[in-house]
């Protein structure tokens, strides 16, 4: 589950970043009927896209470390949700929108679900690295290793 994890991680980090990069150097023509919305709404989708390159980012480094530290999955998983629920109320308010924003709809409440069972799963895979429920058990904190 640990490697699960990690690969995961790892994954919505690129796709992410990959999104922001596109958004960022296309603005409006990144968004299906968005061509003609002007100005105003190509500054916003490029800053979004910067946005969301830097949300990437923080996937990638979560990904990257040892262990994959479970309350930044959480908090990264909390964000996706929220980008969901988001598009849930437009869609209360404002009705159905192009169908691919209905795919990214349904991905951003069915992953962090995932991403919350998984959370834990390398930290709890080998208790004896730092951080881990071993060192804790022992009463050792590796940022202050005095005896607690």
């Amino acid at each position: 589950m640990a490697r699960l994890l990690k690969w995961l991680v790892l994954i919505m980090g690129i796709v992410c970043a990959a999104i922001g990069v596109v958004h960022f150097a296309l603005g409006i023509d990144s968004v299906p009927g968005e061509g003609s919305a002007g100005a105003t709404v190509d500054s916003r989708e490029r800053y979004y896209g910067a946005i969301f390159l830097g949300y990437g980012l923080a996937w990638i480094w979560a990904a990257r470390q040892s262990p994959v530290p479970a309350r930044v999955v959480r908090w990264l998983a909390g964000i996706c949700l929220l980008g969901g629920l988001g598009r849930i109320a437009s869609i209360a308010i404002h009705g159905w929108p192009q169908w691919f924003q209905i795919v990214l709809a349904a991905t951003e409440l069915a992953l962090p679900p995932v991403y919350f069972l998984l959370a834990t799963a390398d930290e709890k895979a080998a208790p004896g690295r730092p951080g881990r429920p071993a060192d804790t058990a022992a009463g050792v904190d590796r940022a202050h290793p005095v005896r607690r």
